[in-house]
């Protein structure tokens, strides 16, 4: 299975190293295909003074020394249509927030790089319409097939991160996870699937105790592969922490879903 982990946003090189080395053991199992997570820049965040991250400058090179520290595979947001080309250098695997699933601009230049392509499903959309998303980045690259075996060989995925139920509440639609892998390879990003944008305060909260279960409800569905953001002290993290997992919760959740999985 695919598996994408690691801090929210890179607070600091000595967090985001250790996070890392805690997760070497994901990366040499051969039943997963890791790729390590954080951000550069949070741009989507509820208010101006919220953290965001070092920037793309500073970002890159810690990710890069995370690269060749680790050997990881790394992946990372992208929100503008400059960024692709730049961040692709460093980056494997280049993520397209969900407010910008539909940003025609970043699509097309994420696509003009070698990176595979992660789209998130934005909290407002219908999933059946990622598709067009998908094509917008197949077609770019020359491809006019659709299909789920296509996307993938042609480096793009999905992710599901959850649907708009209501003010500040999210709800995860299990059936998004069958719509979608018509189309391209399905990730469950399953701490984004839990927060509760804007409640607090100008930051957004969430509830951590319900990332567990829907991650092993997305296994038995059969998803290809799960988001999880980690961090050694959530409750200290200066982005999303109410709705990541500390380290050993993480290995848990895991454990659960390999249980799941070979089942069946």
């Amino acid at each position: 299975m695919i598996l994408i982990a690691g801090p929210c946003s890179i607070e600091s090189r000595d967090l985001l190293l250790g996070v890392a080395e805690k997760l070497v053991k994901y990366s040499e199992d051969k039943s997963i295909d890791f790729y390590f997570k954080s951000s550069f820049d949070k741009a989507n965040r509820t208010s101006l003074s919220s953290f965001r991250g070092p920037g793309i400058e500073e970002g890159l090179k810690l990710l890069d020394e995370v690269k060749r520290e680790f050997g990881f595979k790394i992946l990372t947001d992208v929100h503008e249509s400059y960024q692709p080309k730049i961040v692709a250098e460093v980056a494997d695997v280049l993520q397209i927030p969900a407010f910008l699933c539909r940003q025609t601009d970043l699509l097309v230049a994420s696509a003009k790089t070698d990176a595979v392509v992660n789209i998130k499903k934005g909290q407002f959309l219908n999933p059946s319409d990622m598709r067009y998303s998908v094509k917008k980045v197949l077609e770019t690259r020359g491809i006019e097939e659709e299909g789920k075996d296509i996307a993938f060989k042609n480096g793009v995925w999905l992710t599901e991160r959850g649907s708009t139920f209501g003010y500040g509440n999210l709800v995860v639609d299990m059936r998004s996870f069958l719509i979608m892998s018509e189309f391209a390879p399905v990730i469950f990003d399953a701490t984004h699937s839990v927060q509760m944008p804007g409640i607090a305060g100008g930051s957004s909260g969430g509830k951590r105790e319900f990332v567990a279960p829907l991650s092993r409800a997305a296994a038995a569905i059969g998803v290809d592969g799960f988001f999880f953001e980690t961090h050694s002290n959530p409750d200290a993290a200066l982005c999303d922490g109410p709705n990541m997992l500390n380290l050993e919760a993480l290995d848990s959740a895991i454990e659960d879903i390999k249980k799941i999985q070979n089942v069946l």
